[in-house]
């Protein structure tokens, strides 16, 4: 039976991690194989690749490339073949983040993003993704609260409004696979809503 995939979306600060750790304590209370992993990273390479982009200010074009560099690499050594043996896996961040953060963001042109996409990913899609919205301004003192900043992170108010748009504008174009919470709400809140929703599709 194949397994299924799962990511999660939203600008820095907006509680992705914590409502992960939920998810993944659900489904495996259920009994299933689960699979948490993020982007950019995943694998050695990619991990080693995470820390170049964090750190390290670079050519929209190289930023694009690497994030699909790590992207293939996720796909072959660990989305596909979890997948295939029926392991749920759940991914912080998958190539909607490049559509928000690079396009959206940057403004690096959509369609070139579109032909990576197919060239690396071909069929493989997320089953559902979970799009975590919060007001920039919220998110922007939640990240600085809770740790040292990577060079994400410390751009600017407008930047994270491009790319909270593009996040919205992506989740209204294919409605069937986004679910968008509301993550200015109580943590227990969303932990409800998430569980609820995750009850009917495992």
């Amino acid at each position: 039976m194949r397994g299924r995939f799962i990511t999660f979306e939203g600008i820095d600060g907006a509680g992705k991690s914590t409502q992960i750790d939920v998810i993944e304590a659900t489904l495996k209370a259920r009994g299933l194989e689960v699979i948490r992993t993020r982007e950019p990273g995943g694998t050695p390479l990619g991990e080693v690749i995470r820390k170049e982009l964090l750190s390290v200010s670079m050519d929209p074009a190289t930023e694009t490339l690497l994030f699909f560099a790590s992207r293939a690499e996720h796909i072959a050594k660990v989305i596909r073949p979890a997948i295939e043996r029926g392991a749920w896996v759940l991914s912080d961040r998958f190539t909607d983040a490049t559509y928000a953060y690079q396009v959206g963001g940057r403004g690096f042109p959509a369609h070139k993003v579109e032909e990576l996409e197919k060239w690396t990913q071909g069929d493989l899609q997320p089953d559902r993704t979970v799009l975590f919205d919060i007001d920039p301004e919220v998110a922007a003192q939640r990240v600085a609260k809770a740790r040292n900043l990577d060079r994400f992170e410390k751009e600017n108010r407008d930047f994270f409004t491009r790319v909270r748009e593009a996040y919205l504008t992506r989740a209204k174009q294919s409605p069937e696979r986004f679910l968008v919470v509301n993550s200015m709400q109580e943590k227990d809140t969303v932990s409800d809503i998430l569980r609820k929703e995750f009850s009917q599709w495992a």
